[in-house]
């Protein structure tokens, strides 16, 4: 199978991070990428780190959205853009490295993959240890999901989600926020599609350093389970 990788990239308040993340896509060898930034209203000095990130790197796409929406809201945006027969889902905030997408993309190669998950939980190069709470809420939402669609993932929120494109443009979307996560899963499930998971490394940051997901979003992804499972 040949490959052309569309990477798309939600961005909020990602200033000291974004350039980091473009420069180690672009570092990739042997895959042909097509990078589309979503600047999600960022209210620090983003917005302008991607004006020169667009001067250096003519051929990304950035779009900017006027109002803050939320994660899924951009990765919807980001999706309407895509033009390569697979689409990768990366975090603006390097707690995942693209220095993985070769053994993200060898399922779709060597298995006939249709949906590929990162897991954070099965022996990456390397995994930062904190937050014993958020790995429990993980664990607590990974299992629901797993009982409702009948599938043994290890890690159902994980930054890490790649598609087919054909398969990811055909599903309608409703989730702006974080509950993005847990709506594509089980619309997915749902429809039978294909799913392999890849040991992934993960450098999860504090609240200090930006991290943005907090308890609040665990209940609306419970919430989004149930709902795409059986109410949608």
């Amino acid at each position: 199978m040949l490959i052309n990788l569309s990477v798309i990239i939600p961005c909020y308040n990602e200033e000291k991070t974004i350039l980091l993340v473009v420069e180690k896509i672009k570092k990739i060898k042997n895959l042909t990428i097509e990078i589309i930034i979503v600047d999600d209203c960022s209210t620090d000095s983003t917005s302008d780190v991607l004006k020169n990130i667009s001067q250096v790197y003519p051929d990304i796409k950035i779009i900017k959205h006027e109002h803050n929406s939320g994660k899924g809201s951009a990765i919807q945006s980001g999706i309407k853009l895509v033009t390569g027969n697979i689409v990768l889902i990366q975090d603006a905030d390097l707690e995942y490295d693209p220095n993985d997408y070769h053994n993200l993309l060898q399922p779709f190669i060597e298995a006939d993959a249709d949906v590929v998950y990162g897991t954070r939980f099965k022996g990456g190069k390397y995994v930062r240890l904190h937050f014993f709470w958020h790995y429990l809420a993980n664990k607590i939402l990974t299992t629901i999901t797993n009982i409702v669609t009948n599938l043994n993932m290890s890690d159902m929120e994980t930054g890490y989600k790649v598609f087919k494109s054909d398969i990811i443009k055909s599903l309608k979307l409703n989730e702006n926020s974080f509950g993005i996560e847990p709506e594509i899963t089980v619309k997915l499930a749902k429809k039978k599609y294909i799913f392999y998971e890849v040991p992934v490394s993960y450098h999860g940051r504090s609240y200090e350093q930006g991290k943005k997901i907090t308890l609040k979003d665990a209940f609306i992804a419970i919430y989004c389970i149930f709902r795409y499972r059986w109410f949608s």
